[in-house]
């Protein structure tokens, strides 16, 4: 027993090292190390592929407790591990011999990279289970077998040679584009929220969002929400703002009334939406910005009107909820005060302070922000340290070991955090590589021929799509795949003509969306899953309540995809995007007015039209205009109608309730 627990030890010192120093390879890499691009790409997969092998079994059973023996490293995870490190790194060892010879791959060339394709398909399986790896191989066996295919589908398909030198030994594949923005920049974002988790903050956060709203009626519902969303600044993932905000506020939410189902949806539809929260948004941001060659506050400021208005929306939403089920506040002794609460705490603000001056003040790169908010972060949790130790009366030495505790902690969470971005971005790049073989312009027909040049059913089609595919896959694949397949098509029945003009922006993010929409989708949602876990309630019931919550978050991409405006394209004006902004909220409003069943009592089948009708128009105003062929000039006094109209739906109830008055 002395042999095993001695071997366990040693197999969690390994895991913690590595973990650390990959965190530690990152951070450098904004001020200390300079490095050419392929070569950080592969030390990042080859980090990410060891750690995989390490700490995920192959029955895709992470290892919690490595001091448990069940849990030991067995002889053939060590082997994969050390063949999956070299893989990824041959690149490097050869990188100038290996452009010497491009497309003319020798034997030792093709057979380190198979062993990696399929090394990166097997970490992607027991990180994020069977779905992307199908999707790569489906590809891939497409690729080959192209000419034998009927033929709408037929396609001049690829030689081995060609396949291999394109998806393993090129930055047209696993070494692409989304490895690089997982390599460069979603890492230390991902860092900065684990360290921000490890030192409390997550608690403050809820806290902060309690002590304002937990004394309205459906508060418990209201705090999740901007909990969540403040969560969702830092946290590049549902599932994690899930476990790390539902924990407090699902039992508030049951403890004032709402049904387990209810509250857990609710955080669902708040945590999925964390990912619309710029500056992270689920690393896609950093990629939308690489695809499009534009800067990366260019995504945020296009980002920042349908995040807000689906946060709003859910606001309201609760509210509605609240009204239904006859909801109160909290009890007095419940809620903390705002002032002790900012007392306590107001200092994990300041790294998000630090991170917002540096991106929109300085004009930092993103990854020299989230640097410099690390580092911001690191001194106040030593400077936290300091103060409990001269509370407790236990010296410098106990200040310096928290400290060190505290931050090695959100080092190993941070790298641990990675995993399942550094290899879905790496098995992306499969297929991504694939679609640039050729394949991508014969897609664009076939998608193209089944739309039948309609962009609502094309926009149809990929919405489904991406839900599907989402299922269990992380939001960063599915939007990387989906934007490989759709975006093309998009704009290109855009540049011919066959609809209005939509910006390459609003498409990538159209795809964004419904990928995000995956992680609460029934029967796979896996947020909805963590949160059923907490509220003790069905999860498939779970998952289709906060899709329904979510349908106001569905609706948004189609309007900013016919509105562009929605995503501040051609707005000028501080006061012009403040008028979107503030009618897209109110369309929002009158969605969730519809889909709810509820406004100010109980809706009539008869005024759901009236709801439908005046978001429409509050979204979209220049649909007036085109409709009744007016000078388009004119369309934002197609607002007034749009409000008109919803007043009409607010008067038709007020005078219903009050017709039911007694007297």
């Amino acid at each position: 027993m002395k042999r095993i627990a001695r071997t366990s030890r040693l197999q969690t010192y390994l895991i913690g090292t590595l973990s650390i120093t990959w965190a530690l390879f990152q951070l450098a890499l904004p001020r200390f190390i300079i490095l050419d691009s392929i070569t950080v790409r592969a030390i990042h997969l080859a980090f990410a592929i060891v750690l995989i092998f390490l700490t995920v079994s192959a029955r895709r059973k992470r290892r919690p407790g490595l001091s448990d023996p069940a849990h030991r490293i067995s002889i053939l995870d060590y082997v994969l591990a050390v063949i999956g490190c070299l893989a990824a790194l041959y690149i490097v060892f050869d990188w100038t011999g290996i452009m010497m010879r491009a497309g003319l791959p020798t034997g030792r060339d093709i057979a380190m990279s198979i062993l990696l394709i399929v090394l990166v398909l097997e970490a992607s399986r027991r990180v994020i289970g069977p779905p992307l790896g199908i999707i790569a191989i489906l590809f891939t066996v497409y690729a080959f077998l192209g000419p034998y295919m009927p033929s709408i589908f037929a396609f001049r398909g690829v030689s081995l040679t060609k396949y291999i030198s394109q998806v393993g030994l090129s930055t047209e594949g696993i070494y692409g584009i989304p490895l690089d923005v997982s390599a460069n920049t979603v890492f230390l974002f991902v860092l900065l929220g684990s360290m921000l988790n490890k030192a409390g903050a997550g608690h403050f956060y809820n806290d902060l969002a309690i002590s304002l709203l937990g004394k309205y009626k459906g508060g418990p519902a209201k705090a999740a929400v901007v909990s969540s969303g403040l969560t969702g600044l830092v946290s590049g993932s549902s599932i994690a703002n899930v476990v790390t905000t539902g924990t407090f506020t699902i039992p508030l939410m049951k403890k004032v009334g709402y049904p387990a189902k209810i509250a857990a949806a609710t955080e669902v539809a708040a945590s999925t939406n964390g990912q619309l929260m710029p500056p992270i948004m689920g690393a896609a941001a950093f990629i939308i910005a690489e695809y499009l060659s534009i800067p990366y506050l260019d995504v945020v400021k296009a980002a920042a009107i349908p995040a807000f208005v689906s946060y709003f929306a859910l606001f309201y939403i609760t509210h509605l909820e609240a009204n239904k089920l006859g909801m109160r506040g909290l009890p007095k002794a419940d809620i903390p005060r705002f002032a002790t609460v900012m007392k306590t705490g107001f200092y994990y603000l300041i790294p998000l302070v630090a991170l917002m001056y540096e991106l929109i003040i300085m004009r930092h790169t993103p990854k020299l922000a989230a640097f410099n908010a690390i580092m911001v972060l690191m001194v106040i949790i030593a400077v936290k340290e300091i103060v409990r130790a001269i509370r407790d009366k236990t010296g410098p030495g106990g200040a310096l070991k928290g400290s060190l505790r505290t931050i090695g902690l959100g080092l190993t969470s941070g790298s641990r955090n990675m995993l399942s971005v550094a290899i879905a971005t790496a098995t992306a790049g499969i297929v991504v590589g694939i679609v640039n073989l050729g394949i991508g312009s014969l897609i664009v027909q076939v998608v193209e021929v089944i739309s039948g040049g309609s962009i609502f059913l094309l926009l149809l089609i990929t919405a489904v799509a991406s839900l599907v595919i989402g299922m269990g896959l992380p939001t960063t694949a599915t939007y990387i795949v989906m934007a490989s397949i759709t975006v093309p098509v998009i704009i290109k029945l855009s540049s011919l003509g066959v609809v209005g003009f939509i910006p390459a922006i609003s498409a990538h993010l159209f795809c964004f969306y419904f990928g995000i929409l995956a992680d609460d989708t029934p029967p796979v949602g896996l947020a909805a899953y963590a949160a059923a876990a907490i509220a003790k309630s069905d999860p498939i019931a779970t998952g289709i309540k906060g899709f329904t919550y979510d349908l106001r978050t569905a609706v948004i991409p189609f309007m900013f995809v016919f509105n562009a405006e929605l995503v501040l394209y051609g707005v000028e004006s501080f006061a012009q995007a403040m008028l979107i902004f503030a009618m897209a909220i109110l369309g929002a409003f009158a969605f969730t007015n519809a889909v709810q069943g509820w406004f100010l009592t109980k809706n009539k089948w008869y005024e759901v039209p009236i709801y439908l009708i005046a978001s429409v128009i509050l979204f979209y105003p220049a649909i007036v205009t085109r409709v009744f062929n007016l000078d388009p000039g004119l369309r934002y006094y197609m607002y007034l109608v749009g409000l008109a109209v919803y007043a009409f739906a607010y008067l038709i109830q007020k005078s219903r309730i009050r017709a039911t008055l007694p007297g």
